[in-house]
């Protein structure tokens, strides 16, 4: 009975307590609360407005669908008690239940703040790389980049919630950072080839079917791996590079390539008249003009070696396709052979040319069956 009635009293007591507490605070409690319902209700319209971007895909701009993704991560639970924590700090809270909302609001806080941040980078990570296979190489990397960024992401959560709470976090990141520093120098090796790929993917320098060039090697894009790439080479066999040393080098990519640049270079005979000379621009300009694809740029004499007048003619083939390239390379080459041969103009080879001399002293030329006279 005494039990009852002492519990009975503690109820009580409690009951006149939170009354007197509700009149003491009315005016508080009532603008906090009107605050937090506006807080909660912002947010529950940007978490809509979330939504309602990632179902719309009528246009192609990114940032909708990043900002949608963000925004509609928002949890329920942390604008309850973003809500809470409003009212709990403006309106004379006992300090036990004050503590007890605002551990509980640092958590959400700080877990909401880790999602929020995981879906932007990820967003744009994910723009930058476009979609891929789950399979795939490329798939691969796309999740070990999400780990790595929601375990970073996480870590740095609890780090700000454990200081939030009191906790000295000065050894458990010190800790952390020791032991990041180990594990790296383990394993460099392949931490170095791994983010060789993801900087790959990333910036995407070259691409699956990319015809690329670097030192000797000469091949298109087959594989783009975690820790090398396979190329396969004019010649027909597989090469694999690592991606660390691939990043190193200086890679030409032909891919992107709008046009392709003609250089013809050739030589005629000395003996080759200025008139017939002066005519050999024309020449390669109407050589030129029978391909629709092919643009001359400049032609004309660039010097005199020892045994020919070198002649130069640059070119632009407006595709980047080799194959049309390698076609129109070609028939220039042989419609100017052609063309030179009918105008009588003979190209020049390496020749060296002696001087004989006759029994009575003169000199004889060898193509000449005339004597050369003496000074």
């Amino acid at each position: 009975m005494t039990g009852d009635m002492n519990l009975s009293q503690k109820t009580g007591r409690m009951a006149e307590r939170t009354s007197e507490w509700f009149a003491a605070n009315s005016v508080d409690l009532l603008l906090a609360t009107g605050a937090a319902l506006l807080i909660a209700a912002l947010l529950l319209g940007l978490r809509a407005f979330g939504h309602r971007l990632v179902r719309d895909r009528s246009d192609d701009l990114h940032w909708r669908t990043i900002v949608g993704r963000v925004l509609s991560r928002t949890s329920l639970v942390f604008i309850i008690l973003c809500a809470v924590e409003i009212v709990a700090e403006n309106a004379g809270t006992p300090p036990a239940a004050l503590r007890v909302i605002n551990i509980l609001f640092t958590i959400a806080a700080a877990i909401q703040a880790a999602v929020w941040a995981r879906e932007l980078v990820l967003g744009l990570i994910l723009h930058r790389i476009g979609d891929a296979d789950q399979h795939s190489a490329l798939g691969t990397a796309v999740g070990l980049i999400r780990g790595l960024v929601t375990a970073a992401l996480f870590a740095i959560a609890l780090v700000l919630i454990l200081d939030n709470l009191g906790v000295n976090v000065t050894g458990l990141v010190a800790g952390l950072g020791i032991g990041g520093i180990a594990i790296g120098l383990a394993a460099q090796g392949i931490f170095k080839d791994l983010f060789a790929a993801v900087a790959i993917i990333l910036d995407r320098p070259f691409r699956r079917g990319d015809a690329i060039k670097f030192d000797q090697v000469n091949g298109s894009i087959e594989q783009i791996g975690l820790k090398s790439t396979r190329i396969r080479s004019v010649d027909g066999e597989e090469i694999v590079a690592s991606n660390a040393i691939l990043l190193d080098k200086i890679v030409h990519n032909f891919a992107h390539v709008g046009q392709r640049r003609l250089l013809l270079k050739f030589g005629l005979v000395q003996q080759t008249s200025p008139e017939d000379a002066a005519r050999v621009p024309d020449l390669v300009r109407q050589v030129a003009a029978r391909h629709d694809l092919v643009e001359l740029v400049r032609a004309g004499i660039t010097g005199i070696s020892p045994y020919a007048l070198d002649f130069e003619a640059e070119m632009r083939v407006q595709t980047p396709d080799y194959d049309y390239f390698f076609a129109a390379r070609s028939a220039i080459f042989l419609e100017l052979l052609a063309g030179l041969r009918r105008e009588g103009i003979r190209l020049a080879y390496p020749t060296q040319t002696s001087f004989t001399a006759a029994p009575d002293g003169s000199y004889v030329l060898p193509y000449e069956s005339h004597p050369l006279p003496r000074d």
